[in-house]
């Protein structure tokens, strides 16, 4: 069979490419939250450290972060519900840029470069939705209609202010270290 048009699409074989491996890392980085999985320190631990950086409840935080990242992570490498998973993931990573905000901007020096990056890309797939090598293709769009970009990312963007500004709220916004009068940190 020949094809009059390319046989492979480059623009959606870029697109399964960059939501496998996004989805892949946040996936696994929502299951060491969840269950423990890869190293990391399950959802008693995750609540302990959700506490620690001013979440509350902690428990619920923890929770809501892991599924965020876990499901959203997979339905974005399984191109199915795509406005909904990149903007779930997009919203748990703003929370984590939050956390990440005082360091700096550089992953090396623990700023928030990486959930930056997780959280861009996976809104960008939101709106440039899983392209035809996914399970929304495979299923007419039902779960990725046009109307629903503009929802799930305001929505996300909704729930990511208020838990942010609620956690802000208890550690005080974060900032720069400044020094103190005598020339010495605090």
């Amino acid at each position: 069979m020949t094809c009059h048009k390319p046989c492979v699409d480059r623009k959606d074989l870029g697109l399964l490419a960059l939501r496998v491996g996004t989805g892949g890392v946040l996936a696994a980085h929502g299951a060491q939250k969840l269950l423990g999985w890869f190293g990391g320190p399950g959802l008693r631990g995750t609540a302990a450290g959700m506490e620690a950086m001013g979440f509350a409840p902690p428990k619920a935080s923890a929770l809501a972060a892991g599924v965020g990242e876990a499901a959203g992570g997979v339905l974005l490498a399984l191109g199915l519900a795509t406005p909904v998973a990149g903007a779930a993931a997009a919203g748990t990573m703003a929370g984590a840029v939050a956390v990440h905000a005082p360091n700096g901007f550089f992953a090396q020096g623990g700023g928030y470069e990486y959930p930056a990056f997780l959280g861009f890309v996976a809104a960008g797939l939101a709106v440039t939705g899983a392209g035809r090598y996914s399970l929304d293709h495979s299923l007419g769009h039902v779960l990725d209609r046009h109307w629903m970009v503009p929802a799930a990312l305001v929505g996300g963007a909704a729930a990511a202010l208020a838990v942010v500004a609620s956690r802000n709220k208890r550690v005080g916004r974060p900032g720069p270290r400044e020094d103190s009068a005598d020339g010495t940190d605090e």
